[in-house]
């Protein structure tokens, strides 16, 4: 466990005896800092050139739903610090997921290494630094990669992400949601991309083109789009990351035996040729929490901090209802005791009605060679509080491991901007060793559950069927047809019923007796069975 200074007390005093030696102007900072209750420590004050130690910049732990940024040039620290923000976080019983797209955060469930560096930090900032693992689950998306797979079906991912995955326009979006509607409507069960594909295909074949006619506004022309779109993305591999058994994201809140919250580490290294993927199912992962957790209010801690790394991809070439969707989750999914962290390079990467939900601040050094580039500076700086910094100055001349923090005080003002020198993590700072990975993985009580990737029956098996009907009558039968049957079944009850496959099977009978689901914001498809968490 972290040393008891990275886990202060509730009545910490307001500034320490030998802080209150310090310039004026430093102390008043400081004081901005000087919480009562528990609070996360991100490193000591930076004033005229030098580290002051006394002087120590925190962020109150239950103003961390209140979301949060973390911004920087390529390698200023922006993984460090998300490492040290989550080490604190487990420690204090918050469970954390992390975006991994470099592949060095799987470190954090090993004890760092000590050296001279570290050493000389701890030094710096008066850090008492312990080699420290913490609590770690590893996923990767659809199964590429050697953690635990994360998919989805394609009923709960929802028209609206996938309209953004697929990059439709506007109509285009609208008459996918249509499809999803009759699919719906219909028992049709959308689970992988071969069951949509199936549905447009029959909506566009002469048989189905009657029930095309039925769903207003959709044009055999723009169907046509949207199947060429599908078989495209079938084509660049991504069938894999749509299917069961589809994770619960209720896994994400757990604790280890111990009370430290477990860290879920999602793999996105080895699909990074696939940015428009990943950054959506990250945004499905949030949106599933979002209509699955109760409202909490004002909470002493928050219930799960969410990392969102390479967030411009979220919003590059995005529609105008997928931004409106994305801020309306961040706004209203505070209260349900879950923070998002976004990390880019600078604030402009953000849509302004997104930054605007983002109370707590931590912007790495910025590079000002182009014109662009001071562009981008001087945007970044309007987004803070008025400061005695000089913050042009003082953001392209931080170090690596050094930012400009401003968070939210207790009482929910902003804190005096300050200048920071950032304390080490605790945890291996790098990749995890590869046996040590695979071995956690496999020992994962969540490996069993999603290992192995189950197809049944569904829209495309009914479709199928049907195409041998001798008439119209039996082709309708076949496309709204009854439920189908698990093509597996394992041989044991308990383990039926324990699956991943059971769940999901449980989750879509709405769907299979005709019943259309009712959807939230993105369109991702809202369902009982989950397991409260």
């Amino acid at each position: 466990m972290p040393d008891r200074e990275t886990m202060p007390s509730a009545h910490a005093p307001e500034v320490s005896e030998r802080a209150a030696a310090l310039p004026q102007e430093a102390l008043r900072i400081a004081s901005g800092y000087a919480f009562s209750g528990p609070a996360l420590h991100l490193g000591a004050l930076l004033w005229d050139g030098r580290c002051l130690p006394d002087a120590q910049v925190r962020v109150p732990l239950a103003m961390l739903n209140r979301h949060g940024l973390v911004a920087g040039a390529t390698g200023t620290g922006k993984t460090k610090t998300l490492q040290l923000i989550a080490e604190q976080l487990s420690a204090q019983g918050v469970p954390v997921f992390l975006a991994d797209i470099k592949g060095d955060l799987s470190g954090i469930a090993a004890p760092g290494r000590p050296d001279a560096r570290v050493d000389a930090r701890a030094t710096d900032v008066h850090q008492r630094w312990t080699a420290t693992g913490f609590p770690a689950e590893y996923h990767a998306l659809g199964g590429i990669g050697r953690g635990i797979p994360v998919r989805a079906t394609v009923t709960g991912f929802g028209p609206v992400l996938l309209s953004k995955v697929l990059r439709l326009n506007r109509t285009q979006e609208q008459s996918l949601a249509l499809i999803f509607h009759y699919a719906d409507s219909k028992g049709l069960e959308l689970i992988d991309l071969k069951d949509l594909r199936a549905v447009v295909t029959f909506l566009t074949s002469d048989e189905g083109r009657p029930e095309l006619k039925t769903i207003g506004g959709l044009s055999a022309a723009t169907a046509g789009v949207i199947l060429r779109s599908l078989t495209a993305f079938e084509a660049q591999g991504a069938s894999g990351f749509f299917g069961e058994p589809e994770f619960d994201t209720g896994e994400l809140l757990r604790t280890a035996e111990d009370g430290r919250g477990v860290v879920s580490v999602l793999e996105l290294s080895a699909v990074q040729d696939r940015p428009q993927l990943f950054s959506t199912f990250l945004m499905w992962l949030l949106a599933d929490l979002f209509h699955d957790l109760p409202e909490l209010g004002d909470v002493d801690k928050p219930r799960l901090v969410f990392f969102l790394d390479e967030a411009h991809l979220l919003f590059d070439d995005a529609s105008e209802a997928f931004l409106e969707s994305i801020t309306q989750t961040v706004r209203l999914i505070r209260s349900k005791g879950v923070g998002v962290f976004f990390v880019t390079q600078t604030p402009k990467d953000v849509p302004a009605d997104v930054l605007a939900q983002l109370g707590n601040r931590v912007q790495h050094a910025l590079r000002a060679f182009t014109p662009d580039d001071h562009k981008a500076l001087g945007a970044t700086v309007k987004t803070f509080p008025k400061s005695p910094y000089d913050l042009e100055e003082v953001l392209t001349g931080l170090g690596t491991g050094e930012a400009v923090v401003s968070v939210l005080s207790e009482k929910g003002a902003p804190t005096p901007v300050a200048a920071t020198r950032l304390r080490a993590p605790e945890s291996l700072m790098g990749p995890l060793g590869q046996e040590a990975l695979e071995r956690t993985v496999v020992e994962s009580a969540l490996y069993e559950r999603y290992a192995r990737a189950v197809d049944r029956e569904s829209a495309y098996e009914r479709l199928e069927r049907g195409r041998g009907a001798k008439g119209p009558d039996e082709m309708r039968d076949a496309a709204t047809g009854r439920p189908g049957r698990a093509k597996e079944r394992p041989s044991r009850a308990e383990r039926v019923v324990e699956s991943g496959v059971f769940t999901s099977l449980a989750r879509s009978v709405g769907t299979q007796i005709g019943r259309e689901i009712t959807r939230s914001l993105f369109g991702t498809a809202r369902r009982s069975g989950r397991r409260r968490r």
